[in-house]
């Protein structure tokens, strides 16, 4: 099972690149670095593991909308809040694969399925399984987020052909009680150590702009670099602010800390597909090309992002061509 570890020391096995383990002073030690020296080195690292002007699509689908039970103070699915979202009952199996043929149809490689529950019932696996089986028919990668899952129902999933899970941590573990009451952060970790026990890859990062610290961003990468395994995905969200949740009203994180943010991720997880993933539609193009020269090599295509917009295919499109980006090939 997986556990935080209380302190995350540098190490040295591989000098050129970037320690293996890091700690709150070498972490912030990149966050302090002139703003072109950390590009630089973390599009130097991002060579050497990806091509530079490749990026992963995926599509994330809400097979079940609202009505959690959690209290996460930036999401508009909480129970809690009144977002004037109307929950809904889980997708029928046919909805959810013409929906993945769509995404696939869209330039998407992985497909994303996400469930508004603390988690999900032993009832719901079956059918669960049989999503999973019907997106990997079509020849895309799968991924879910269910909330937590137990290690019986992990096995199942994996079972089932699922090939991500994803689970975030959301922010830095001196930050954490401030977002979200109804789960600790080792709930979380406990949920992605059953998730690595069944043979399924990982698929965790957090939430920025929600009024953390930067020393909480630090400790959010510090925690997902200093797992037994870094995730093989790390979303960096930008908060959405939703009316109605307590974070409706958070002031924006600055763009440049953003890019900070994104540049870290890259140089302490370099293997990991560093995801541009809530908030583009807010991004300007420019703001988005720093990303991608920061390191961030996946987003997510299509019209929403669970319940919030996400930009129009015809806007990627002319981003993509501007850059010169084309889909990464699983």
């Amino acid at each position: 099972m997986t556990t935080l570890s209380a302190s995350h020391k540098p190490e040295t096995r591989n000098p050129g690149l970037a320690p293996s383990r890091w700690n709150q002073a070498s972490a912030r030690a990149l966050f302090e670095l002139p703003f072109a020296d950390l590009i630089f080195r973390a599009q130097n690292i991002h060579r050497l593991h990806f091509d530079a002007n490749e990026v992963q699509m995926s599509t994330l689908l809400s097979i079940k909308t609202g009505g959690c039970p959690e209290d996460c103070g930036y999401c508009s699915q909480s129970a809690h809040f009144d977002t004037g979202l109307k929950a809904s009952k889980l997708m029928a199996l046919d909805e959810v694969k013409q929906a993945a043929i769509q995404a696939k149809a869209g330039g998407a490689s992985r497909f994303c399925m996400g469930a508004a529950w603390r988690e999900p019932k032993d009832r719901d696996i079956d059918v669960l399984c049989d999503m999973v089986r019907e997106v990997k028919a079509l020849g895309m990668e799968t991924c879910m987020t269910l909330g937590m899952l137990s290690a019986p129902q992990a096995q199942r999933l994996a079972g089932a052909g699922l090939e991500y899970y994803n689970h975030n941590i959301d922010t830095g573990p001196d930050y954490y009680e401030q977002i979200v009451s109804t789960r600790s952060l080792q709930d979380r970790l406990d949920t992605l150590g059953h998730v690595r026990d069944a043979g399924m890859a990982v698929c965790c990062g957090g939430i920025v702009g929600m009024g953390e610290t930067r020393e909480d961003r630090i400790g959010m990468l510090v925690t997902l670099a200093g797992l037994p395994t870094p995730p093989e995905s790390v979303p960096i969200n930008a908060l959405m602010q939703i009316k109605g949740t307590p974070l409706g009203e958070s002031a924006p994180i600055e763009g440049f800390e953003f890019v900070r943010t994104i540049a870290a991720a890259r140089i302490m997880m370099p293997t990991s597909v560093v995801r541009l993933s809530a908030g583009r539609e807010s991004m300007s193009e420019e703001l988005q090309a720093l990303c991608f020269l920061a390191g961030a090599n996946s987003i997510f295509i299509g019209p929403k992002l669970l319940t919030t917009a996400n930009p129009a295919k015809e806007k990627d499109d002319a981003l993509w061509s501007k850059l010169g980006i084309r889909p990464m090939e699983i």
